[in-house]
């Protein structure tokens, strides 16, 4: 089994290519997935259970808490929040992800692009001058032109690529580097993923790693879960 990825040279923007190095010969890296819901890395748990399993560092955040996709009338907000928590905790840990690397910035679910932009980039600057990563994976934000998204998808895609490119500017959110004692930070390489077909250049062979995808998946896709997302 393939997953397909959309990887962006950080030096290369213009034209995607391969990375230099196989995904599957990936070996410790610092990786950063930001995503919008609990369940949006799920698109890659083959490949990211490989990369754990390859001695890589993963790190998962999550935009959103997930406390809105229900019809259920029992179930309230946080009670929702809580359940997803649990879910994507139990999914990371079927592909070796300590619970330790999962950080969710606590907004609700449906209502991303409505934040306050300018402070939810800031908190994404300061994730990557922290971790530091070696590749983002995101969701891809397009080529040239605006790709289509849910709401979340959209706002999380453009949120991830304009954090990366501020994280790298000295003057931008400054007080993180001369308070904090954080310094700017390039990230070398992008992987896009849900983007469209014909951008897809890397195909990345999970088969030996699909029994944990397909049981990750699983720790996420409760009777609750719905198509908001």
């Amino acid at each position: 089994m393939f997953c397909p990825l959309n990887p962006v040279a950080g030096s290369a923007q213009e034209s995607a290519h391969k990375p230099e190095v196989p995904v599957d010969k990936w070996a410790k890296k610092t990786i950063l997935l930001i995503g919008a819901h609990a369940d949006d890395d799920a698109m890659s748990h083959g490949t990211l259970a490989m990369l754990q399993a390859h001695g890589n560092q993963i790190y998962i955040v999550t935009l959103t808490t997930g406390n809105v996709g229900t019809q259920d009338p029992n179930l309230s907000r946080t009670q929702l929040a809580e359940i997803r928590r649990q879910e994507e905790l139990a999914a990371l840990a079927e592909l070796g992800i300590p619970g330790e690397h999962y950080i969710n910035l606590g907004y609700d679910d449906g209502l991303l692009e409505f934040e306050d932009r300018k402070a939810l980039v800031e908190k994404l600057v300061r994730l990557i001058r922290t971790i530091r990563p070696d590749v983002l994976f995101a969701f891809d934000p397009g080529k040239r032109y605006q790709r289509w998204h849910k709401s979340d998808h959209r706002t999380a895609a453009y949120l991830a690529a304009d954090a990366a490119r501020a994280a790298m500017w000295r003057l931008l959110f400054e007080g993180q580097i001369i308070q904090d004692g954080l310094k700017e930070y390039m990230i070398p390489e992008y992987m896009f993923y849900d983007g469209a077909r014909e951008d897809e250049n890397v195909w990345v062979d999970i088969s030996e790693f699909v029994e944990k995808r397909i049981n990750g998946g699983r720790k996420i896709r409760q009777p609750i879960w719905t198509g908001l997302e």
